[in-house]
């Protein structure tokens, strides 16, 4: 049994499920009004019940969609129908995001087939790196950098999905077992997402080594039989460097790897930038030796774990071995209370900084403008106001009844959002009220012509009915809209339809010849039947009775016409 196709806001049709995740299932769609492919993200129905989710997942689309990048899917679109009427969670009801719809493969589904080249990683990593440049610059940080969210066109460019949706999940999760089922696979936390502390930008950049690992060796840093367990590994584990994985690979690439993935975030890149010019020097230059390898390990992860070990043991047995004696004595109790004193205030710098670093505001690009209220103006006035701010203007028409011609309807990025300048801005510019072709209707039966009408988005009228020698019952001879007019949407149209008869009248005393012709121009059959020769006072070859009574009569109907012919 065929149903019909649900349409989202009365514009966007939901066609089959293309993807599926923990938090919601993306659809293939269709937008009407624009005539566009798109992919649609609808929420999962359970979490849909949550209004607070509902409100994150819908302020957090909206962010989102403010951010235009080649490297980063666009989100065009946002919506949830239950906002403001309190049915949060209704069947139908749940919040959707409309999406770009790109075609393309996972990245997870290209590393399934074995480790990559060490040109196509770096420039996959290099993408990844370039649209979170564009995001920590635009102060959002993904949370979710991982291969299933990175796409790879057929053109072999680079697109990161499903920016900002992390940060709504995130926000609503306490626990590595809560946060699996909804942002992911534990295999590309950061420590500090691990520990349930606070992230930033280089939590993603810890991320994007993650990934740039698994590219150059097809397997993640880490591994368990649990998120949980994998999620102690990112905070205590050292990673293989990865040309101890995949020998084939440049030892230049260890460095770049193992300083993404350093525990601390001090002390990985400072910004994706740095990160990019990075992996373009390796893989131009010479291999690190093994000692540098091992330094580089020492550093970003502290001594080897079995040495501490040693050296703690010794240090316990020292201070319990009873049978050494001091050489020396200690420090006079001045110097302790000195020490002491300057490791607090040390302690209280450090603090201090902190604090400050993690109140400080997002950096945002000095190179960013606002984009101005562009609603209502003409497309003139719309781009010389853009063009102050330095950003083109992408014109595109649609039909609007409400807003005059050649005005603008709304901008893309909206209002008071920031952009980069040279950002392309999507102007709406309005053609006038819809308006739709009438279609041909005269000749059609009466119930083909309703159905025409209903397609066509007019509603039907009254419908008139008429005689015509010509016309079937029904027939349609003419509307009260001519065919091929330009109508609005909605427009009533009356129908004049035949009913199948004509009208004779009385033709007693005509001649037969006279009374043929009169049936004839109605498309009836005369029948003249003589009855012999006239009585006294008839008058020959005139009618003397017809065998229908005059009025309405089927069309093409026989009509037999009596007479009488003189005498001998």
């Amino acid at each position: 049994m065929s149903t019909e196709p649900r349409i989202l806001a009365d514009r966007y049709r939901v066609d089959e499920v293309i993807g599926q995740g923990g938090m919601a299932r993306v659809h293939r769609g269709y937008d009407l009004t624009l005539g566009r492919e798109v992919a649609i993200k609808i929420l999962d129905p359970e979490l849909a019940r949550d209004t607070a989710f509902r409100t994150r997942f819908r302020l957090e689309a909206q962010a989102a969609s403010r951010m235009s990048h080649p490297s980063i899917v666009r989100v065009f679109d946002a919506g949830d129908p239950a906002a403001g009427s309190g049915q949060a969670g209704a069947q139908g009801d749940e919040p959707y995001i409309v999406m770009e719809l790109v075609q393309g493969t996972l990245l997870k589904d290209i590393i399934a087939a074995g480790p990559l080249s060490v040109e196509d990683a770096v420039r996959y990593t290099d993408g990844i790196l370039e649209a979170l440049d564009y995001s920590h610059r635009a102060g959002v940080v993904h949370r979710d950098i991982k291969p299933g969210n990175v796409m790879i066109t057929e053109t072999g460019s680079v697109k990161v999905m499903d920016f900002g949706i992390a940060r709504a999940v995130s926000d609503s999760s306490s626990t590595v077992a809560e946060t699996t089922q909804i942002i992911g696979t534990a295999a590309y936390f950061s420590p500090e997402q691990a520990k349930g502390e606070s992230v930033d930008s280089r939590t993603d950049l810890y991320s994007a080594g993650v990934v740039l690992y698994e590219m150059l060796t097809a397997r993640q840093p880490f591994r368990g039989d649990s998120p949980v367990a994998v999620a102690y590994q990112h905070v205590s584990e050292t990673p293989t460097p990865p040309s101890e994985v995949n020998e084939e690979l440049p030892r230049s690439l260890d460095a770049i790897v193992l300083r993404a993935l350093a525990k601390d975030p001090y002390q990985r890149f400072p910004d994706a930038g740095s990160f990019r010019a990075a992996l373009q020097e390796a893989t131009s230059g010479a291999a690190p030796t093994k000692k540098q390898i091992g330094a580089l390990t020492s550093e970003l992860y502290g001594p080897n774990p079995r040495q501490a070990q040693e050296t703690a043991r010794s240090l316990r047995q020292l201070s319990t071995d009873t049978t050494m004696t001091r050489t020396q004595s200690g420090p006079p109790v001045a110097w302790i209370w000195a020490g002491v004193a300057l490791l607090a205030v040390l302690l209280i710098s450090v603090l201090f900084w902190v604090v400050s670093l993690s109140m400080r505001p997002p950096t945002v690009p000095t190179t960013t403008v606002t984009v101005p209220n562009l609603v209502g103006l003409t497309l003139d006035q719309a781009k010389s106001k853009l063009k102050e701010v330095e950003l083109p203007a992408d014109v595109r028409h649609e039909s609007n009844a409400e807003i005059e011609e050649d005005h603008v309807i709304r901008s893309l990025p909206n209002t008071g959002a920031k952009v980069s300048k040279g950002e392309s801005i999507i102007v709406y510019v309005s053609i006038g009220a819809d308006t739709i072709k009438m279609p041909v209707i005269e000749g059609l039966s009466q119930d083909a012509a309703k159905k025409v009408l209903k397609d066509a988005g007019l509603e039907l009228g009254t419908i008139e009915q008429t005689n015509d020698p010509r016309a079937a019952a029904g027939t349609v001879l003419h509307s009260s809209q001519e065919a091929g007019e330009q109508v609005t949407p909605g427009t009533t149209v009356n129908l004049v339809v035949a009913n199948g008869k004509v009208t004779i009248k009385d033709m007693t005393g005509f001649t037969v010849n006279a009374a043929t012709k009169e049936l004839e121009a109605l498309a009836l059959t005369a029948a003249p039947n003589e009855l012999g020769p006239c009585a006294e006072g008839q008058a020959p070859n005139t009618v003397l009775s017809m065998s229908v009574s005059p009025g309405e009569v089927p069309i093409l109907s026989t009509v037999g016409l009596s007479y009488c012919v003189a005498g001998e």
